[in-house]
């Protein structure tokens, strides 16, 4: 098994597991990054209560303006704007600032939220957090040093079919969770038109699941890692790579520069990991398939099976070679409607987000500042869902040898039992 090394936590510094601050009762924003998330961002905390725009930063005048429109149409004070390779840094460094938000390319996600977290400020920041494990240890150290929230911006994790079924999980529903399946299946060939693209760039020297989290985080989240299991190692291949070189060839023409580009990432990325506890999580990726979208959300328990795709579905004993009729279906999803949907679900649907699932992220993490509680997701989650954009490389470039999956919390994964939102 292929071991990395762990550092030791440094003297005098402590676990951030459910950290609690201060309430903020007006949660001041800087964002960094306002195009295409960071611009949906700015259009969704609009509609909360108890925030304001402080900043909004971006490479780009145009993004900013834009932004800043959002704001003034709403009749709300203008933010102050920041435009430039390293104007970021200005935003992190202002005392009228408690949370920075952050929507750039993933190579700057931490870079900037140590940064951030350095100058005193919380951090909400796009998936995935980091790239690489060293990343995922500095995120970890400078969340327990500062002691300032990391919290990675996991959609997913609110969707309405994924909260549901967690909430059921924990009432018992499914028995003990044995295997989960999750995956990031998204046709996005449309993408590879910009060939010079930090996103597809990355895919020139890469290869494993870059994009791990979507599929991954709400199956962490149902079998408690870090919260009563942790994991422990994994396997990982991919195919060979055929889908970008196919339709480069079919936009450019065979022989055209943008054809002969190399990319090293595999249509299809399988990851397989084991937990102390004897569980498994299977994690796939693929971006250049002709195929209808998947995240699989599988999860498979001692009473009962759920998943999302390709038709959302649960099967329980004593019946559980087929699955429940439409009527029984939805009564269970009724009686087990997770609270935050019973709470703002309505609205979350009116001011969208992927079908609401970002607003309510949204609103979760302002809710939880406001109020001085933990919030739904903590710095671990952060770096153990990210850690296999690096993992993963690992184990597929050396013909799928296990790879040891650090422990982020250095020995705490089993005080706390149990995901709870506070």
């Amino acid at each position: 098994m292929i071991e990395l090394k762990e550092p030791k936590r440094p003297a005098g510094q402590e676990n951030v597991l459910q950290l609690a601050v201060d309430p903020i009762p007006t949660v001041r924003i800087g964002f960094i990054g306002v195009g295409n998330r960071g611009g949906a961002a700015l259009r969704r905390y609009i509609h909360l209560e108890g925030v304001e725009i402080k900043a909004i930063c971006d490479l780009k005048e145009d993004m900013v303006k834009r932004g800043q429109s959002y704001i003034q149409n709403n009749n709300l004070p203008p933010a102050a704007e920041y435009i430039g390779e390293d104007t970021w840094k200005e935003v992190c460094e202002r005392d009228d600032i408690d949370l920075i938000y952050i929507c750039t390319d993933w190579l700057t996600h931490t870079p900037m939220a140590v940064y951030a977290m350095e100058k005193g400020k919380h951090v909400a920041l796009e998936v995935p957090a980091a790239v690489t494990i060293e990343e995922c240890w500095q995120l970890v150290d400078t969340a327990e040093k500062t002691r300032r929230h990391c919290m990675m911006l996991e959609n997913c994790c609110y969707d309405f079919f994924e909260l549901t079924t967690l909430h059921m999980a924990q009432q018992g529903v499914f028995g003990e969770f044995v295997h989960g399946e999750g995956a990031y299946i998204h046709d996005l060939r449309s993408q590879l038109k910009d060939v010079e693209g930090w996103r597809v760039k990355f895919y020139e020297t890469y290869t494993g699941n870059p994009y791990p989290t979507h599929g991954f985080g709400p199956i962490c989240q149902a079998m408690n890692i870090h919260r009563g299991d942790k994991m422990n190692f994994l396997v990982s291949v991919s195919s060979d790579q055929f889908g970008m070189s196919a339709h480069l060839k079919e936009l450019y023409g065979d022989g055209s520069p943008e054809s002969q580009i190399k990319h090293t990432l595999g249509d299809m990325n399988t990851t397989i990991i084991r937990t102390e506890k004897g569980k498994t999580i299977m994690v796939q990726h693929d971006v250049t398939s002709p195929r209808p979208y998947s995240r699989l959300h599988t999860l498979s328990g001692t009473k009962g099976f759920a998943q999302k795709y390709p038709i959302p579905s649960i099967a329980l004993d004593p019946d559980a070679h087929q699955f429940l009729p439409e009527e029984k279906f939805n009564a269970l999803m009724k009686e087990y409607e997770h609270p935050f949907i019973k709470e703002i679900g309505e609205k979350a649907k009116k001011v969208g987000g992927h079908g609401g699932m970002d607003y309510i992220m949204d609103y979760r993490l302002i809710h939880c500042l406001r109020n001085g509680l933990p919030l739904d997701m903590d710095v671990y989650d952060a770096a153990e869902w990210s850690c296999l954009v690096e993992l993963t490389k690992i184990s597929t470039t050396n013909g799928g040898r296990p790879v040891k999956i650090p422990d982020f919390t250095r020995g705490d994964w089993n005080k706390l039992q149990g995901l709870k939102f506070f």
